[in-house]
């Protein structure tokens, strides 16, 4: 069964939400709409996107949306079998990167970029847990463009429950998964194929060094 844990119709500017042993924060427009179309148009003309290829069962399968990482020379980063160098950052994304560093007071020294051409491109159910990530991410994930929904579903269902909790992200929007979540809960924005338009996300993490 699945329902909807956020209105957006009755949001206010900033809703707080706590799921149990975790919190999550969604502001509904971060950015104004001017500003939000200009990030997004730009973003997704400079942008050097690129497909990635992750192996499944020792086969090839190829990302199903683009993406791009940017970040401080040291912020490597590896998920199911990918290991990802950090572009140097661009004037935009550092002037994003300033400002949510100050508003939120948290660092963030990289950005993983998803480029959703469509409805069709996804990302599954998984958790932002790697150990790169340290032991209490927090993770700002700007939307630009097209609407699409993120799902929450709790890792112990025993719990939390087994029924998903949904969002649609607006265009301009900042989600900000902080302690906790990563940890109990996982997340995905599944296809829509009724979607025909692209939408841009931004994940602003930090990246601790691993030995």
């Amino acid at each position: 069964m699945q329902h909807a844990l956020f209105d957006n119709s009755a949001l206010p500017r900033h809703q707080h939400y706590s799921l149990g042993s975790a919190s999550l924060d969604y502001y509904p427009a971060w950015l104004d709409g001017a500003r939000a179309d200009h990030c997004y148009g730009q973003l997704l003309r400079d942008t050097p996107w690129r497909q990635d290829t992750l192996r499944f069962g020792g086969k090839p399968v190829l990302v199903p949306r683009l993406q791009a990482w940017y970040g401080d020379t040291q912020a490597r980063y590896g998920y199911s079998g990918l290991t990802l160098t950090p572009l140097p950052w661009t004037p935009l994304l550092q002037e994003l990167r300033d400002e949510l560093q100050r508003a939120l007071q948290r660092p963030f020294n990289a950005v993983l970029l998803n480029y959703y051409r469509d409805g069709n491109d996804s990302v599954a159910w998984h958790s932002d847990d790697e150990a790169e990530l340290g032991a209490a991410p927090m993770i700002a994930s700007l939307s630009l463009g097209a609407v699409r929904r993120f799902e929450l579903q709790a890792r112990d269902r025993a719990r939390h429950g087994a029924n998903k909790h949904t969002l649609d992200l607006a265009h301009g929007s900042l989600l900000v998964m902080g302690a906790g979540l990563q940890q109990h809960w996982r997340h995905q924005l599944p296809k829509q194929p009724g979607i025909g338009s692209s939408r841009l996300n931004l994940t602003f993490r930090f990246i601790h060094a691993v030995a």
